[in-house]
């Protein structure tokens, strides 16, 4: 494995960073997690984007123009010759001192990293899997919008924690109203009466390239489907659940904190929608 840093190729083993880089010391910095399919970026270009505004949005100037990252993290893909794989995308701040202020960082530090892909078992695709509702809350919009994918995910791993505990794999996180945002690193969605719902980003949700790319299937396979509001007992209710992700895809969830959702078992829409996902994959 060839690790890019800051114009520069590690082995696995040397790549490090310095101990007074701001992403280490206080989590300032951004990221994106990208999937390779048969040697090709996944969405690469959302992928970019997302990371640029999400850089804007706390002030982080990144040190190449986007098409310039963009050909970067193919070039690394091409030297790692991964053909499936993951990728992680992270800028933080730099170097700077023990002190907060990011004008003490003088330039900001870019680190791509291509790794083997961790697939879920078949199994879980064809059973579904079990989530629970987390106690720890999606940050709110008026402390740090969750639109931006930053280093900061100390909530999430809390609730990832609980997941273990509780020997799921998942966990919902609710936002300070009290109404369902994601999970700790998927989006979530719920079929009733044979509509698509998911949250919106402005109830917490984070706003996922699998996501957009499911929504914009469901229209194709004219499914009807809407972003609104929803609690825990739409969730409860729902006919079919799912989960979508860079790494889970589409990921049935067959119960929610002990609540049997629909029949126990994946539903027809959320095998739809598996299916023609997968199926634009292999399209390329």
């Amino acid at each position: 494995m060839k690790v890019y840093i800051d114009g520069n190729y590690y082995d696995k083993e040397q790549a490090c960073v310095s101990v007074f880089d701001h992403g280490l010391l206080y989590g300032d910095g951004v990221f994106e997690g990208i999937r390779i399919y048969n040697g090709t970026v996944f969405k690469l270009r959302e992928h970019i984007v997302r990371l640029y505004q999400s850089a804007k949005a706390i002030l982080l100037h990144i040190p190449m123009a986007m098409a310039e990252m963009q050909a970067q993290v193919e070039e690394v893909v091409k030297v790692n010759n991964t053909h499936d794989g993951y990728i992680r995308l992270v800028v933080t701040r730099g170097r700077g001192d023990l002190g907060l202020d990011p004008a003490k960082c003088p330039k900001a530090s870019v680190i791509i990293i291509v790794a083997d892909v961790e697939l879920y078992p078949p199994e879980y695709y064809a059973k579904g899997i079990e989530i629970i509702t987390s106690s720890s809350r999606r940050l709110p919009v008026d402390g740090l919008d969750p639109r931006i994918k930053s280093l900061n995910y100390l909530n999430n791993i809390m609730a990832k924690l609980e997941a273990k505990q509780a020997g799921c794999l998942e966990a919902v996180m609710l936002n300070k109203e009290g109404y369902v945002a994601e999970c700790t690193g998927d989006n979530i969605f719920v079929v009733k009466e044979g509509r698509l719902y998911t949250p919106t980003v402005y109830q917490g949700a984070l706003d996922g390239i699998t996501r957009a790319t499911v929504l914009e299937l469901a229209q194709k396979l004219n499914i009807p489907c809407e972003a609104r509001a929803l609690s825990c007992y739409d969730l409860y209710n729902a006919d079919e659940c799912f989960l979508t992700g860079s790494g889970a895809e589409v990921m049935p969830v067959t119960a929610i904190d002990g609540r049997r959702i629909g029949d126990g078992k994946p539903g027809v829409i959320t095998h739809r929608l598996l299916k023609a996902f997968r199926e634009f994959i292999a399209a390329g």
